[in-house]
């Protein structure tokens, strides 16, 4: 009986190696970029690419384990709502509160440890930031921010 089950395990495991997800293979700097309409300084844009793109842009740079099922699939669905939260590569087709919630929240989020995910840099530990850093991206983020013209009030 397990030797059945086992068997089962193994030819479902394999099976699985053919269903693939989509990758996301596209352009990180396209026209809706974030640094077209929110200038980068270099440190600030490394920062980004190093430690943001892979979940929140057009382009992620899979892992050779990204080949194998189930983890691929956790991948993909992982990217997939990185980027419906927040994509820099679309940045600009955000409204002007959208994006002003997007920047405060990038702020606050770096601030708080959030991001990255505390799983990813486990495995990435390229995207580790120092405090130095943090308070790079926090203050271009926040600086952006106040650039913005104020909501119009009701």
């Amino acid at each position: 009986m397990l030797k059945n089950i086992l068997l089962v395990l193994v030819v479902l495991f394999i099976g699985a190696q053919f269903i693939r997800p989509e990758r996301n293979l596209g352009q990180p700097e396209g026209p809706n970029f974030i640094g077209i309409k929110h200038p980068l300084s270099p440190e600030v844009h490394a920062l980004l690419e190093r430690a943001c793109y892979n979940c929140h842009s057009n382009k992620t740079d899979y892992p050779w384990y990204a080949n194998v099922q189930p983890v691929a699939w956790w991948l993909a669905s992982h990217v997939k709502d990185g980027k419906r939260h927040y994509n820099l590569s679309e940045f600009g087709t955000y409204n002007a509160k959208r994006e002003a919630e997007k920047l405060k929240e990038t702020a606050g989020e770096v601030r708080e440890g959030g991001m990255p995910l505390p799983s990813y840099t486990w495995m990435h530990p390229e995207a580790r930031l120092t405090d130095a850093e943090r308070k790079l991206i926090i203050d271009w983020a926040e600086g952006e921010r106040g650039k913005l013209p104020a909501p119009a009030k009701p």
